[in-house]
């Protein structure tokens, strides 16, 4: 897990078993494979072509689509890992954000101000990984 919240635990042979009815639960976790797998091929795209500062903008609106309200507690070193790149690049781009208005970071805490401003500095990659898990698991948003 990236950031605090609920998870649930199940045995592995009981997903299992639930797997080899053929039912929902297969289908979904087929589904979420499908939606994870784009994500990963997308953010191997941007990580190719895309300054640090839009990639940046992508991870947090994908954070915050998992996430009740406009906060994340993560640190930079984290978001660092996340992204593949330095802590220092991360903090160049995260001050530029916070300069503009866009978010306010403090000791690993981050409050997303002005989301439509932040969806305009992402690049494309954040809409082509929304859309098609809109798509693949539209009863999960």
């Amino acid at each position: 897990m990236q950031s605090a919240g609920h998870a649930y635990r199940l045995k592995g042979q009981r997903l299992k078993s639930e797997f080899h009815l053929h039912g929902d639960m297969l289908h979904l976790m087929l589904r979420y494979t499908q939606s994870l797998l784009t994500q990963m091929a997308q953010t191997a795209v941007c990580n190719r072509h895309h300054s640090i500062d839009q990639q940046l903008c992508r991870w947090l609106l994908l954070s915050l689509d998992r996430l009740p309200g406009n906060q994340l507690t993560m640190t930079q070193e984290l978001i660092a890992n996340m992204l593949g790149v330095r802590r220092e690049g991360v903090t160049d781009a995260a001050g530029k954000l916070q300069k503009q208005g866009v978010i306010e970071y403090h000791r690993g805490q981050i409050t997303v101000l002005d989301r439509p401003k932040l969806e305009q500095l992402s690049c494309e990659c954040y809409s082509v990984v929304k859309q098609e898990t809109e798509r693949l698991l539209p009863y999960m948003h």
